[in-house]
């Protein structure tokens, strides 16, 4: 099944790297934020299936965007460098996917995110 996916993440590249990942698996980008203000604005409003976030937004958390997803009811999970150390405990319950990582884990944390548990 093909998803409309929100992209937060800080890093061009890597951003770029992660929409072209999605789209090579079938799935639509809907957007990209790169900052929190900007990440914040675009979870108020974006219709998304489901979001991939990264914790470190040049250097601001991205646990408010995480918030407004949850109260949105679109599903997400986090690509960090930190790994499940670096997400707040009350959203490690969401799928953590640790960077860098390859096409075949973004795979599964996107049916991690739509199926959980």
């Amino acid at each position: 099944m093909a998803y409309r996916i929100l992209i937060v993440e800080d890093e061009m590249t890597i951003a770029f790297m992660i929409e072209d990942m999605l789209i090579s698996l079938g799935h639509e980008v809907v957007e990209i934020a790169m900052r929190l203000p900007e990440a914040l604005e675009v979870a108020r409003r974006v219709e998304a299936d489901l979001a991939i976030l990264d914790v470190n937004l040049d250097g601001l958390r991205s646990f408010p965007v995480a918030e407004v997803l949850d109260e949105r009811g679109i599903p997400f999970g986090f690509a960090t460098g930190y790994g499940a150390m670096g997400v707040e405990e009350r959203f490690r319950q969401h799928p953590i996917l640790k960077k860098p990582f390859r096409l075949v884990d973004l795979e599964t944390l996107i049916e991690q995110i739509v199926v959980p548990g």
